[in-house]
């Protein structure tokens, strides 16, 4: 008894946080190809793992398992020196919705949701997490015009994300 119920809270651990707030909808028309490359963070809520980190990019390409490679990188101002991790991300259920389950500390997931997706050029993406704690703003270049920044925080500001927590990262 205590084996099935260990592997039942190790499941919920593992899987758990790989989710998608209530009321939120992944993109769908979903392109993968298109998204490859590299994406510049261009604000974001704060968190620990990110905390002071300037210049911050995040870089997908293929694997051939049919997953996504992701490298994010930034520039730690304190110690005066570049942080990345790598990690692996998978598709929660079809690749043509813009919900993945990213890994950086195998064997826990977390949610990568694209909520909202310029599907024509892939210029700019905004990108929740698990919980509306859980928010960014990316562009392929290292601004993004002040309209879509605008349009993007009242689209996030209306799905109940913290908007005013938001924190712009510097890229130069």
């Amino acid at each position: 008894m205590k084996k099935v119920i260990f592997t039942m809270v190790l499941s919920f651990l593992v899987t758990g946080c790989a989710g998608i707030p209530s009321g939120i909808n992944a993109v769908d028309n979903f392109e993968t190809e298109k998204y490859l490359g590299t994406w510049y963070e261009i604000a974001r809520l704060d968190h620990s793992f990110e905390r002071g980190l300037t210049n911050v990019s995040a870089t997908y390409t293929m694997r051939k398992d049919g997953g996504v490679d992701v490298l994010n990188k930034g520039f730690d101002t304190k110690n005066g020196k570049w942080k990345q991790i790598k990690g692996k991300a998978y598709f929660v259920k079809d690749k043509t919705i813009g919900r993945l389950k990213v890994t950086f500390f195998w064997p826990f997931y977390g949610g990568y949701n694209v909520i909202n997706l310029d599907k024509e050029n892939y210029s700019y993406a905004m990108v929740c997490g698990p919980t509306r704690s859980y928010l960014w703003i990316l562009a392929r270049q290292k601004s993004l015009d002040k309209q879509v920044i605008d349009n993007l925080l009242e689209a996030a500001k209306n799905l109940g994300f913290k908007t005013d927590k938001l924190i712009f990262v510097e890229q130069n």
